[in-house]
């Protein structure tokens, strides 16, 4: 008899979503997959597979509780999670169906690994992710505002005769999580990309979603364990043309210090991962700090900040 399977599913509310996806995976649980309706986007659904004689009832009730503080920065409950037993579940068939391609903005396909281009998409840049490393599919607010906001910058530089996309800019990413952000510039031209994370497992699937876009080799994407310090040294002491953080409020807060070192004259950050109403306290800061903020996105209750050093001429 083949081994049975317990299907965790919950609502995954976008505040939620990411921490969820983090968190899992660090509490043994690798094989995550999210539903996202074609027909109610909103409504994103959860589901996760766990063996059932790895998770007796009582790792089940220390599982729900390890993960109900999740919701507390938010001031939201966890919504409740329902457990179905399945024998013989083929999870990873199963896991997999629940994937799409995924396109974001006008030029870019977010694609899981094991589908094909769809033939109406197929004058995209694609990047090809694979979901089961669970640290950012693209399709967390978060994560697509700041893949617009890329999109965006390319189709400035291009009109303002700059070149193809991002053509020559040298990119440092961090706090990369899956490396999609950092796979995404490249696509649009980015000579290089420095990324950096504090989880090992982070590092570990960037690299992996590096080779799966064949964007692995020394000259186009480096990656290392560590924060702001780990990632200025990646940049060999030269601020880079393009910062992306894609991460919570309070740590881009404590990181803006570091700024100086990552991003050098002229260049651009986009800063997300922070709630609407988080945005103008982390403007003042950024201000203090000397620091202009010359754009603003919002997508849901999230938002995206653009910001260049304050001595840069607009």
């Amino acid at each position: 008899m083949g081994l049975v399977w317990w299907r965790l599913e919950m609502a995954a509310p976008a505040e939620l979503e990411e921490s969820l996806l983090w968190k899992l995976p660090l509490l043994g649980v690798p094989r995550v997959a999210l539903q996202h309706p074609p027909e109610a986007p909103e409504r994103r659904q959860l589901l996760a597979w766990l063996p059932e004689s790895d998770w007796p009832p009582d790792q089940r009730q220390e599982l729900e509780r390890a993960l109900a503080p999740l919701g507390q920065p938010f001031n939201l409950a966890l919504p409740p999670i329902r457990w179905h037993r399945q024998a013989d579940e083929d999870w990873s068939l199963s896991w997999k169906s629940h994937w799409r391609p995924d396109p974001v903005g006008k030029r870019l396909l977010v694609l899981p690994a094991w589908l094909e281009v769809p033939p109406e998409q197929a004058d995209r840049l694609v990047i090809r992710i694979d979901p089961g490393s669970a640290f950012g599919t693209g399709s967390h607010p978060t994560t697509r505002l700041c893949l617009e906001a890329l999109e965006t910058l390319a189709g400035e530089r291009e009109r303002a005769g700059q070149g193809p996309g991002l053509q020559g800019l040298r990119v440092a990413d961090l706090g990369c999580g899956s490396g999609i952000l950092g796979l995404a510039a490249l696509r649009l031209g980015a000579a290089t990309v420095a990324a950096a994370d504090c989880d090992p497992l982070a590092e570990r699937a960037t690299r992996e979603n590096a080779a799966l876009n064949g964007l692995d080799g020394a000259q186009a994407l480096t990656v290392t364990t560590g924060s702001a310090e780990a990632l200025s040294e990646l940049l060999a002491g030269r601020g880079a043309d393009l910062l992306l953080c894609n991460i919570l409020a309070p740590v881009i807060e404590a990181l803006i210090p570091c700024f100086p070192q990552l991003l050098g004259p002229g260049g651009v950050g986009l800063l997300s991962g922070l709630l609407v109403d988080q945005a103008p306290g982390l403007e003042r800061d950024l201000q203090a700090a000397g620091w202009r903020v010359e754009q603003r996105v919002e997508q849901d209750r999230w938002g995206l900040l653009r910001i260049r050093s304050a001595s840069d001429v607009a």
